[in-house]
């Protein structure tokens, strides 16, 4: 008799965008020795909701044993749009007598009606390969260290997981100099292989790796594969990267070529916005991805991923076709630690002509915007990287776009599909009725009217469709003014669905448009015959243009708004401004009136605005139209907390920091620094180091951190230290502060100061100011009020103190008023000044008549602090400082 086993079934959906399904998933195992019948995949053991985008379900399914597994039948029910499924691979773990065995069946397709070949039910195979990897080092190779080196495999069906390149025998050495090393490695079905990636782990003290070649071979079916490498995976050495790919060489196929891909980070103008962690980017196109790559060296001076400046880096991969999205992350742990991304873009090299866009707008950072370090950006299309020149007589007004669309095959059977395209100008709008009739169509217009395009719409399809079409990619070139964009769709067009999709236009010299998410809830009142059942669109309008018509139901069937309930929809559209009305329409085929209370749009994308439109009213009571529209104006408009989420834990006042400085002189002063904050302010602590190493400040509980003031204990310097780098970091919350060390000398330019403030950069908050302060001192007219000692004051006011700051350039005589200036950080109104003296020289004592202090360049605004006192040791009360009020 046979066994009855468990079969652990782990399913992995896959990361795509849509991934995820709530349909019913079906699974039939199939062995050497029968099949176990179809059975539905009731409940994940590992997760509450199953199927979702980039996760691992497991379930259990006991079966007579089945032998060797050999195929999977997966299916789902699910139809309709939006219900498809994206499955990386199963994977069947089972035990049966000693033996515990694991068979993959990998997938990597859509089973989805609308994607891929339109089939929600696969076949998968069990089907491994085995290869013989022989890898050759180099003769000045350095001797191995203990430094991981893993292979990924690449073909026409997918790609291997990374492969370790580790001995059979423990204690082997691999990857002396001069060596040939072997190792069997085994991956999934990978079909035509096109290329490798070979990379090292990034260790500490690692002098790097000559590779001078690799030779793989398919144990099964002898498919054998040479790449040449011949190059280095180091830090110090050629082009300073530990990750290579390889083409495969084969005479029956042309090789892909090898492209220096410049990859530029755009990092957004707002306060914050840069950030200190390690950035990391993933490349994806139509022929495979670059795995994941460290963003180490800018081919820009300075600081890397600074507020507002671009920084671009060079990704070396073998071609991947036209590119289709990348991945973004970095890691930056706590508030702050994050940036500001306003885009992503890539050209192929440098002498390239174009580059693919990627426009984000968000923070990436674990407590603002979407919470997320790491995020996933499709692109809207390839643009011109410098605006054509135009001849001397503008061509504006003349000439044509010659626009060509391209998208999936056609039947020749099939009738044309009909779409609209709406070319929206500064000006006007144009549409564009089209009938599709294959794979590539052209037209030409010269948009005349419109102005400058600023957005293309598409719609439809207008007709009933018999098969979905996709729509790739629209080119647009204008004949008179040379302008080029590429705009990718890469959306499919159903037979059941109205749809509406829109692009920025892309030009060289203009950062795009966002494409905003609108997250729309539509309120139902509570209120007797309330409910409706029919068909509705709505169109929102604002300051910028329109969304288009987007309807609510799918074209066959209807859509029910219940009494008291609060139906949600999510739509995309080029950012449109400040919202100002939406228009609803409704129709019903049993007459249905529909009380809407009102409608709630909230933009999904920082700052999150949410916008609020009342209508408190029926839609279709009495009316004689097909379609019943309202307009609803907003009411009003409201924008989330900046801080998304809360810090889970309470700071105690630790604070990890960094100053990084150049020209520090060889006889490094003694430094000190003080930490201010809303509540309060830090002992002066010493300044560890000036040269990047962490050191730790308590600074108690002084509530959130406004500046930090360093201060030099010595005689004066000969010339400023030039400050590149000020970083504190909670050791609790994890919430990082930057201060902007632009242009920034610690004791001014030529050393004379004692004092230098930087105030905080939190994200999206304005820091508190730099100012500029008048200090004019009134000696008295008193016989002997002079005195040629130094003079110190100190400054309060409502955001804490200046420190105390020596006058310069000051002479203090007899009936005299002395000038002078102090920078620091907006004190608020001022209260009170500390004034003091070093009671040295002759007639050292100082008779004091007022300071009075104003904002340089302000004329209101003066603060009198009288005095009219000694400050001598040897006369009256003998007080050296005096408080002044």
């Amino acid at each position: 008799f046979l066994l009855v086993l468990v079969y652990e079934i782990h399913v992995y959906t896959g990361s795509k965008l849509g991934a995820e399904t709530d349909s019913n998933v079906y699974i039939n195992l199939i062995g050497t020795r029968g099949d176990a019948g179809k059975r539905k995949l009731h409940r994940s053991k590992n997760n509450n909701v199953k199927f979702q985008h980039g996760q691992m379900d497991i379930f259990c399914i006991k079966a007579v044993s089945l032998g060797d597994l050999e195929k999977v039948l997966i299916s789902h029910d699910g139809t309709g749009p939006g219900n498809g499924w994206f499955l990386d691979k199963i994977v069947i773990k089972h035990e049966e007598g000693e033996e515990a065995q694991e068979v993959v069946f990998p997938c990597n397709r859509w089973l989805d009606e609308y994607q891929d070949d339109g089939k929600t039910e696969r076949e998968l195979t069990a089907k491994t390969q085995q290869w013989r990897v022989q890898v050759q080092t180099d003769g000045d190779s350095p001797e191995p260290q203990d430094c991981k080196r893993t292979l990924v495999i690449y073909g026409s069906k997918g790609k291997s997981d990374d492969l370790l390149l580790s001995p059979q025998n423990p204690g082997y050495v691999s990857f002396l100099p001069r060596a040939t090393d072997a190792f069997i490695v085994e991956t999934g079905d990978v079909g035509d292989v096109y290329k490798i990636r070979v990379s090292c782990d990034d260790m500490p003290g690692f002098e790097g790796w000559h590779l001078k070649s690799f030779h793989i071979e398919e144990l099964h079916t002898k498919q054998e594969l040479n790449f040449d490498c011949s190059c280095w995976l180091s830090h110090t050495r050629e082009d300073r990267e530990l990750v290579k790919e390889f083409p495969a060489v084969n005479e029956d196929r042309k090789t892909l070529p090898v492209y220096k891909y410049v990859v530029s980070v755009h990092t957004g103008d707002r306060w914050g916005a840069e950030t200190f962690a390690n950035v990391y980017i993933t490349l994806y196109g139509k022929r495979g991805d670059t795995g994941v790559r460290k963003l180490h060296t800018s081919l820009v001076k300075g600081r890397k991923f600074q507020r507002n400046k671009v920084d671009s880096f060079f990704v070396e991969a073998v071609s991947l076709g036209h590119l289709q999205k990348v991945v973004i992350q970095h890691d930056g742990e706590g508030y702050g630690a994050g940036m500001y991304l306003k885009m992503i873009t890539v050209k192929e090299s440098q002498d390239s002509d174009k580059e693919w866009v990627f426009p984000c707008w968000n923070w990436l950072d674990t407590h603002l915007g979407l919470c997320e370090t790491v995020c996933e950006i499709l692109t809207v299309g390839k643009r011109l990287i410098s605006s054509p020149k135009l001849p001397e007589i503008n061509m504006q007004s003349s000439g044509l776009w010659i626009m060509d669309i391209t998208g999936s095959d056609l039947n020749n059977e099939v009738d044309p599909i009909h779409l609209s395209f709406i070319f929206y100008g500064d000006l006007n709008h144009k549409k564009l009725p089209l009938q599709i009739t294959g794979k590539a169509i052209q037209i030409k217009d010269a948009l005349a009217d419109i102005g400058s395009v600023y957005k293309v719409q598409v719609t439809g399809p207008h007709s009933k469709l018999k098969q979905p079409w996709h729509l790739d990619l629209l080119h647009m070139k204008h004949t008179g003014t040379n302008e080029e964009m590429y705009l990718a769709f890469d959306c499919w067009f159903d037979p059941n669905e109205d749809k509406c999709v829109e692009l920025p236009a892309l030009y060289a010299d203009q950062e795009p448009l966002p494409v905003v998410e609108y997250s729309i809830h539509l309120h139902t009142g509570d209120l007797k015959k309330a409910d409706a059942t029919g068909e509705a669109y709505l169109c929102i309008q604002g300051e910028t243009s329109d969304s288009g018509k987007r309807w609510l139901n799918s074209r066959n069937s209807l859509i029910t708004f219940a009494r008291g309930q609060v139906d949600v929809f999510r739509i995309k559209a080029v950012y449109l401004g400040k919202l100002n009305q939406v228009l609803v329409g409704f129709k019903s085929p049993k007459k249905d009136d529909w009380f809407l209370e009102k409608i709630v749009i909230k933009e999904v994308i920082y700052p999150f605005s949410t916008h609020v439109f009342v209508h408190n009213n029926w839609i279709n009571k009495r009316s004689k139209k097909d379609f019943v529209e309202v307009v609803i104006p907003l009411k009003e408009t409201s924008v989330t907390s900046l801080l998304t989420k809360k810090f889970d834990t309470n700071s105690r006042g630790r604070w990890q920091t960094w100053v990084d400085c150049m020209h520090v002189p060889e006889d490094i002063p003694d430094i000190q620094v003080v930490i201010f904050g809303k509540k309060g302010k830090s002992s002066a602590q010493k300044v560890q180091n000036l040269n990047n190493n962490p050191f730790l400040l308590t600074v108690g509980d002084i509530g959130d951190i406004t500046k930090v003031s360093f201060l030099l204990s010595g005689p004066c310097l000969g010339r400023g230290i030039k400050l590149q780098k000020l970083r504190l970091k909670d050791l609790d919350t994890k919430q990082d502060l930057g201060f902007c060390t632009e242009a920034q000398c610690l004791f001014g330019e030529d050393g004379s100061e004692t004092v230098t403030e930087l105030a905080a950069v939190r994200p999206d908050k304005t820091p508190l100011r730099e100012v500029l302060y008048s200090v004019s001192v009134y000696t008295g007219t008193l016989p002997a009020s002079g005195t040629d000692a130094d003079v110190f004051i100190t400054v309060f006011g409502e955001q804490g103190d200046s420190c105390k700051r020596r006058l310069r350039h000051s002479n203090f005589e007899r009936g005299q008023v002395s000038m002078s200036e102090l920078r620091a950080i907006d004190l608020g109104l001022l209260s009170q000044v500390l004034v003091e003296h070093s009671n040295v020289g002759y007639g050292a004592g100082w008779y004091l008549d007022q300071i009075i202090i104003h904002e340089s360049g302000k004329t209101d605004g003066q603060y009198v602090f009288l005095c009219r006192q000694w400050l001598d040791s040897g006369v009256g009360d003998t007080q050296m400082e005096r408080m002044l009020r």
